[in-house]
């Protein structure tokens, strides 16, 4: 039986080009980059009627007839402007897009609410909204390989750079809650005290100039969601002596914005310790600081690392007699120290440290005994990616070990994601 691969399947790293136009900051093809093409297009795709301006219009004329040039590859069929304009104006009627609806976690089909997925990663943000009837209406995602993840699991390309005034241009201007796992970067508070030193009031764009959550609060502060569900790691809470969080913090309720945030641990929903601060926010202006709203309850882990592991995985993950000689003694050197540097060996009955975006490189925090005679391995991706809570349909094979590690160590646990998301639903949608 053969089996007929995808346009998703088939593209190669050579569509998602890492070369920088210094002009336009991307490669280009033609007009613009392919990568932005297929997000116009997939967009445009499942948010059909959502782009109105004429240039969006031609955009997405342009992404659609260059997607059918690659489709028809060598074949030798002409590809009308009257064709184009026809696909354009009802895309779902013609059997054209299938590879963009072939997959495993479609848009809900009648669905409660909005949501806009920024630093989108593997989607583990999306999974959780949409568990509860929420569509996406835009994600952003600057890492090509996250890319490619994404477009195989929810049909859609995500946009590339979220600082770019070009990728904000493609934002709905009406959503209901904003979604994003964004990074933390240091703040600098001189110039914040330099206004205040002369009696000067100061905004969110003086203090988080430079750093991408002002990309963040900018996009609330344009489009006013409903609401905001926030992701960092547990240190944004102390960095830089709390000067951060506090930044943070006043620049979000200056948006008029009630907040609500506390850190979490992963292990009430998988086998794993990951301590993550979680930050709700609601429009004052709509619940008037006075919405219902409170986290789910925290409780000690109830499942086991050896629940999320396969009984037969291939040789490649078991750790060369070198590389385990060297994590021995890299931990013995640093114990002889008073330090406690070193490998994680995993209790099979009991939960493991944290996975990181390095997993791959060693496997070091997070190995798997395997019994006398036999070095440990390190999990397989599709371990990892049950490890964050992702069920076994999610498709990891779009990219390499190494990249699906790096993904899966980036991701938020998206049980957890999901169960503060059901209570920040029910609190926005309650009468």
């Amino acid at each position: 039986m053969t089996v007929r691969k995808t346009i998703m399947q088939d593209m190669k790293l050579a569509d998602f080009p890492e070369e920088i136009d210094e002009q336009n900051g991307i490669k280009v093809y033609g007009e613009t980059s392919w990568e932005n093409q297929l997000a116009v297009l997939s967009h445009y795709l499942h948010n059909n009627g959502c782009i109105q301006s004429e240039e969006n219009k031609k955009e997405i004329i342009y992404a659609i007839r260059e997607f059918l040039e690659r489709k028809k590859g060598n074949k030798d069929e002409e590809i009308t402007d009257e064709f184009v304009a026809r696909v354009a104006e009802n895309p779902i009627e013609y059997n054209l897009f299938s590879d963009f609806f072939n997959i495993p976690f479609p848009d809900p089909a009648e669905p409660r609410f909005t949501f806009i997925d920024l630093f989108a990663g593997m989607g583990g943000f999306r999974l959780a909204m949409q568990a509860h009837g929420g569509k996406c209406v835009f994600s952003s995602e600057w890492n090509k390989y996250a890319q490619k993840t994404y477009l195989a699991n929810f049909g859609e390309m995500p946009f590339g750079d979220i600082t770019k005034e070009v990728t904000k241009s493609y934002i709905p201007q009406s959503f209901d809650i904003l979604c994003a796992g964004f990074p933390c970067q240091p703040f600098s508070i001189a110039g914040v005290s330099k206004k205040k030193s002369l009696g000067r009031e100061t905004g969110f764009k003086d203090k988080t100039q430079g750093t991408l959550f002002f990309d963040v609060a900018d996009i609330i502060s344009r489009h006013r969601p409903k609401a905001f569900y926030l992701e960092n790691v547990k240190n944004l809470m102390s960095h830089d002596k709390g000067n951060t969080f506090q930044i943070i913090k006043g620049a979000l309720e200056e948006l008029n914005y009630s907040l609500h945030y506390l850190v979490m641990d992963g292990q009430t929903y998988v086998p794993q310790h990951r301590e993550r601060i979680m930050i709700v926010g609601f429009n004052r202006d709509i619940y008037h600081g006075k919405e219902q709203f409170a986290f789910p309850e925290q409780k000690l882990a109830t499942r086991s690392i050896k629940e999320i592991l396969d009984p037969n995985v291939d040789d490649k993950y078991t750790l060369s007699d070198k590389l385990w000689s060297y994590l021995q003694n890299y931990a013995e050197k640093h114990r002889a120290k008073g330090n406690g540097f070193g490998f994680g060996m995993v209790n099979l009955n009991g939960i493991s440290r944290t996975l990181s975006a390095r997993y791959y490189k060693d496997g070091s925090e997070i190995l798997i005994p395997q019994g006398d005679g036999m070095n440990p391995r390190r999990l397989s991706p599709r371990e990892c990616a049950r490890l964050m809570g992702y069920p076994d349909n999610y498709r990891l094979n779009q990219v390499s070990d190494v990249q699906a590690y790096r993904q899966c160590g980036n991701s938020v646990v998206v049980p957890l994601i999901t169960a503060v998301s059901e209570q920040l639903v029910k609190t926005m949608l309650a009468d």
